[in-house]
C-alpha cells in the first residue's frame, strides 16, 4: 500500500547521498501538544529522540525504490514549552545482506489534529555528528560497519537543540514510500549481570581470522564495498584479536587500564546495547559481544563478524547506546587506558512483541524449548524474516517458509509475510542476477551475482502456503508472471530426461556433505524443482505444470532410488548420466517431505529411517556411509515428516533430543547441531508447529 506525506520532502546534506557510513542529525522544535504523531522514513536507518530521550528506531526495510513510513505515537512527550525532535540517521551506501545500497535521505513530519507541525524541507535543520568514527570496517561480510566513538562533554547536546553548526538540508527529489505494514517493538530493557573478569595482555597474533569477512576483496567481481585499511581512522577487528585474557577477579563497577569485567544477560537475546560510563581521566573503553562464552572469555571473531564496539571518551558522565541491533548473551568490558566507573549496563530489546503463549505441558524440557522457540520466532521477525538477528539480519528464503507457518500460529495473522512477499514482487527486476530469478535474501545487493535457485523454488511453496493461510489471492495473482518467468528461467536447465541438470551459481541443499553433491544432477533439487511444479500448477489451476512434475517424481523415484536409499546425484562421463552412489541422510529426508516417498511405498526405508536415525545417530553410529544431516534443514524436514504421518511420541522424544541442549544453554535455537555458527536463528522457531499439535498452547 501507497503511502503519501502531507507536505515533507526528502533531504540531506548537498552532495553527500552517496557517501558510506554518513550520519547526520536533523532538528526541529514543536510547541506542546496532547497528540502528535511523527511519520518518517529514510535510508538506511534512524533513531528518534524527544527532548533527549530515545523513543524508537527503525525503519520497517522495503524493496529498491520503495521506503516504508514509520508513525510514532508521540502522545505524552511532547510537554515542554518547546520541544525538540532529533532524528539520528545513518546513511551507509554499501551492499549488503542487510540493507540496500541506495542513496541516503531523510523524510519527516509531525501532525497533530490532522495538521503538519513540522517537516523536513522547511523547518528541519541538519547537523553533522563528529562523534562517531565513520572510516572504519565491516561488520560482517553480509552487514554494514562497526560502531566507534570519541564521547567528549556535550557531544549529545544537538539531541536537545543545542547544534551551533547546523544547515538546512537539501531536498533530494521525490521517493515512493509504502505503509509499514508490521508491528513496531517495544524496546523493552534487559539488564546484564557480572560474572567475573581479570586481566589481559596485548599480543599480536600470528596471524588475524577472518581478515576477508571485514574487509576489501582482492577480486573485483565482488564489488564489495567498504574502506580499504589504509584509509580507516582505526582497524577495529584486527584490535580485539590482539587481547590475550587471563581469567581472575574484576569489578562490575570500575574498570581500570588492563582489565575486564565480564556479564551475562541470562538470555541471547538482541538490541542496542546501553550502559552510563563516568570517568575521571581520558578513557578506551571496548565492548566484546557474543552469543556464548569461549573458553570463558569473549571471542568476538567466533563467527567471521565483528562482535566489538570501541569508545575514546574524555572525563564526564555519559549515558551511551549503541546505534545497531546486535545479538548477544555475554559481554565483555576492556579497558585499555584510564578508568572507567560502570552502572546500568543493559540491553535495549529490538524485536517482535510480547507474545503471552504457554505450552500445555508439565515437561520442563519442553516448556524451556518452546520458551527458545519464542525467543528465537521475536528476534528473528520484525519488519522482515531473518535468519539470524546477528552477523547477517538478511531476509532469506527457505527459511521464511519455515518462519511464515510460526507467525500464524502464534498471532493469528501473517503481518511480517505479507511485507516480507512484497518485497520480492514489486521490483521489475533484481540486479546482477539472471532474469527470472529471485535474490536468495531480500532485501539485498548482490553485485556479485550470486543467487540460489533452490531458494527461490522454496518461495513457490511459501506463496501456495500463504494462499491457504491468508486466501490472499491478489497477492498469488500478482505474483503469477513472476513464477512463471522462474520456470522458464529453469527450462534450459532440463536434460534429455527432463531433470536439471547444472544448475548454475550456489546449489544448496543443506549445511552438511549433501552440499559437496549437488552436480550435475542433483535429486534432492529435482525433488524440489517438482514440488514447485505442482504448487505452481495448483495456485494457478495449470494441469500442464502438474503433469511435468509427475514425469519428473517418475524418474527420481527410478533413477535415485538404490534398492534401499534414495542417491544424492549423477555426474555425466563420456555423455552418459551415471549415479555416484552418494546417499546423505537428508537426502532421504527431502524424498518423504516432498512426496516422491511415503511410508506405504518405501516401507523399508522408512522403517530405517525411524529406527536408525535421529538425534542419538551419533551415539549408536549405524549407517556410517550415510552422510549425517544438519539441523538446517535435514532435522527439521524429518520432524516434519514425524508429524505428518502422526508419529507424536517420537516426534517428542527427538524435539527434547535436538533442542533441549540449545534452550538450556542460551535459551534460543541454532542454526546448526554444533555452536560454531548463529545460535539464534529465524527458521528454528518452527519447534513452536510441532509442540502446538503434540501439547497445545495457551494464549
Amino acid at each position: 500500500m501507497k503511502y503519501e506525506f502531507k507536505t515533507a520532502k526528502p533531504v540531506w546534506a548537498k552532495g553527500r547521498e552517496k557517501e558510506m557510513n554518513l550520519r547526520l542529525g536533523f532538528i526541529a522544535t514543536v510547541p506542546p501538544m496532547e497528540k502528535a504523531t511523527l511519520a518518517l522514513a529514510c535510508q538506511s536507518i534512524y533513531r528518534l529522540f524527544v527532548n533527549g530521550e530515545f523513543v524508537a528506531t527503525g525503519p520497517a526495510r522495503a524493496c529498491h525504490g520503495y521506503y516504508r513510513v514509520d508513525e510514532i505515537v508521540l502522545d505524552g512527550l511532547l510537554t515542554k514549552e518547546q520541544n525538540v525532535i532529533a532524528i539520528e540517521v545513518a546513511g551507509f551506501n554499501v551492499n549488503s545482506f542487510y540493507l540496500l545500497d541506495q542513496p541516503s535521505f531523510l523524510c519527516a513530519e509531525v501532525v497533530s489534529e490532522g495538521k503538519v507541525v513540522t517537516a523536513t524541507g522547511t523547518d528541519f535543520t541538519c547537523t553533522g555528528l563528529p562523534y562517531y568514527k565513520q572510516k572504519v570496517c565491516r561488520y560482517s561480510y553480509q552487514r554494514t560497519f562497526v560502531e566507534e566513538y570519541r564521547i567528549a562533554p556535550g557531544y549529545d547536546n544537538w539531541r536537545k537543540g543545542n547544534a551551533p553548526y547546523a544547515f538546512r538540508p537539501f531536498e533530494t527529489g521525490p521517493k515512493d514510500f509504502l505503509v509499514r505494514g508490521v508491528e513496531y517493538p517495544e524496546y523493552e530493557e534487559r539488564p546484564a549481570a557480572f560474572i567475573g573478569g581479570g586481566t589481559f595482555e596485548i599480543e599480536k597474533p600470528k596471524e588475524y581470522r577472518h581478515n576477508r569477512q571485514l574487509t576489501l576483496p582482492e577480486d573485483p567481481r565482488e564489488r564489495y564495498a567498504g574502506f580499504a585499511r589504509s584509509e580507516m581512522e582505526s582497524v577495529l577487528d584486527y584490535d580485539v584479536q590482539e587481547f590475550k585474557f587471563k581469567l581472575g577477579t574484576g569489578d562490575p563497577s570500575k574498570i581500570s587500564a588492563g582489565h575486564f569485567s565480564l556479564f551475562d544477560l541470562g538470555l541471547n537475546d538482541t538490541g542496542m546495547l546501553r550502559l552510563n560510563v563516568t570517568c575521571s581521566s581520558k578513557t578506551t573503553l571496548y565492548i566484546l559481544f557474543d552469543e556464548c562464552l569461549t573458553d570463558g572469555v569473549i571471542d568476538p571473531i567466533r563467527m567471521g563478524a565483528c562482535n566489538a564496539m570501541r569508545y575514546e571518551i574524555e572525563p564526564g558522565s555519559y549515558d551511551l547506546m549503541g546505534l545497531e541491533p546486535m545479538t548477544l548473551k555475554v559481554l565483555g568490558l576492556i579497558v585499555t587506558e584510564g578508568e572507567a566507573e560502570i552502572s546500568n549496563l543493559r540491553l535495549v530489546e529490538y524485536k517482535f512483541r510480547t507474545i503471552n503463549a504457554k505450552l500445555k505441558s508439565d515437561n520442563p524440557r519442553l516448556q524451556a524449548i518452546f520458551n527458545a522457540a519464542i525467543e528465537t520466532f521475536r528476534q528473528n521477525t520484525l519488519d522482515i524474516y531473518m535468519d539470524c538477528p546477528s552477523r547477517e539480519r538478511a531476509g532469506w528464503l527457505c527459511d521464511s517458509f519455515f518462519t511464515s507457518r510460526v507467525e500464524r500460529c502464534l498471532t493469528g495473522k501473517s503481518k511480517v509475510e505479507r511485507d516480507f512477499l512484497e518485497n520480492f514482487l514489486l521490483p521489475e527486476s533484481f540486479e546482477s542476477i539472471p532474469y527470472g530469478m529471485f535474490p536468495m535474501c531480500y532485501p539485498s545487493d548482490h553485485y556479485n551475482g550470486s543467487f540460489i535457485s533452490n531458494w527461490a523454488m522454496w518461495l513457490v511453496l511459501e506463496l501456495e502456503e500463504y494462499l491457504a493461510r491468508t486466501n490472499d489471492r491478489e497477492m498469488i495473482d500478482a505474483f503469477k508472471k513472476k513464477v512463471y518467468d522462474l520456470l522458464d528461467y529453469f527450462r534450459p536447465f532440463e536434460n534429455e530426461i527432463g531433470l536439471l541438470e547444472k544448475l548454475e551459481q550456489w546449489v544448496f541443499v543443506e549445511w552438511s556433505k549433501a552440499n559437496e553433491l549437488v552436480q550435475d544432477v542433483n535429486f534432492p533439487t529435482n525433488m524440489l524443482y517438482a514440488a514447485t511444479l505442482e504448487a505452481a500448477g495448483r495456485m494457478y489451476n495449470d494441469q500442464w505444470l502438474i503433469n511435468k512434475a509427475d514425469a519428473i517424481k517418475d524418474k527420481i523415484r527410478k533413477l535415485s532410488f538404490d534398492g534401499t536409499f534414495f542417491v544424492d546425484n549423477m555426474v555425466r562421463r563420456d555423455g552418459k548420466l551415471v549415479s555416484t552412489g552418494e546417499r546423505t541422510e537428508v537426502c532421504q529426508y527431502y524424498a518423504f517431505f516432498l512426496n516422491i516417498a511415503t511410508p506405504e511405498t518405501y516401507p523399508e526405508l522408512w522403517k530405517t529411517l525411524l529406527t536408525d536415525f535421529g538425534p542419538h545417530r551419533a551415539e549408536t553410529k549405524k549407517w556410517p556411509e550415510i552422510y549425517p544431516a544438519n539441523a538446517f534443514i535435514g532435522n527439521y524436514l524429518r520432524l516434519d515428516v514425524l508429524s505428518r504421518y502422526g508419529l507424536m511420541d517420537q516426534l517428542l522424544s527427538e524435539i527434547e533430543g535436538y533442542f533441549y541442549c540449545m534452550a538450556e544453554r542460551t535459551g534460543t535455537l541454532w542454526e546448526n547441531v554444533h555452536d560454531r555458527a548463529s545460535m539464534n536463528h529465524g527458521f528454528a522457531s518452527h519447534v513452536i508447529i510441532w509442540l502446538e499439535q503434540i501439547c497445545g498452547i495457551e494464549r
